[in-house]
């Protein structure tokens, strides 16, 4: 039986392009990070995050590009208002470009049931989350359907998006 990438394998093999669609009013409410944001811990995203940015740091200076874009609830969520607190220091900083689009702007998008990686417009990470944003579980797959819809939808949200510089929080 083949062993499935690691998701840094597939940062690594990524040649072109990286792009991630996420979907979530929040993520992981446990994680460390977000309860000492909440208590007011000034957080350093390069160093809490430093394996996160050597991934993206690395692939960006092969050229791939790396885009992500959120779709959100307004009024947002405290979850969202960490990750916007952090994108600039950990996202844009390691190379990544980063769009928001308010729910409410996305009624007419056909989007998929799930966030995901899509890697070279082939390989799909899909992350399954259980209610509550905990417990993710990753599916791996380069059926071109799943692929070509992916793309679309990603692309759909990224037109319709606002850069990460200009978006303000509701």
């Amino acid at each position: 039986m083949t062993r499935a990438p690691t998701f840094e394998e597939l940062f690594r093999d990524c040649q072109r392009t990286a792009v991630h669609l996420e979907m979530r009013d929040a993520y992981m409410k446990s994680d460390p990070a977000f309860i000492d944001w909440k208590a007011g811990i000034t957080l350093d995203p390069a160093e809490r995050w430093r394996d996160w940015h050597a991934i993206v740091t690395e692939a960006t200076s092969r050229s791939v590009e790396i885009r992500r874009a959120r779709v959100i609830s307004t009024p947002v969520s405290e979850y969202i208002r960490f990750e916007h607190d952090g994108t600039h220091g950990l996202n844009i900083a390691a190379g990544e470009d980063v769009r928001w689009l308010s729910r409410r702007h996305a009624t007419d998008l056909a989007l998929p049931g799930n966030d995901f990686w899509l890697f070279d417009s082939s390989l799909v990470l899909v992350n399954h989350f259980d209610g509550e944003g905990e417990s993710m579980q990753v599916e791996l797959t380069d059926d071109p359907a799943v692929a070509k819809l992916c793309e679309s939808a990603f692309d759909s949200v990224w037109a319709w998006a606002t850069p990460h510089a200009e978006f303000q929080l509701a």
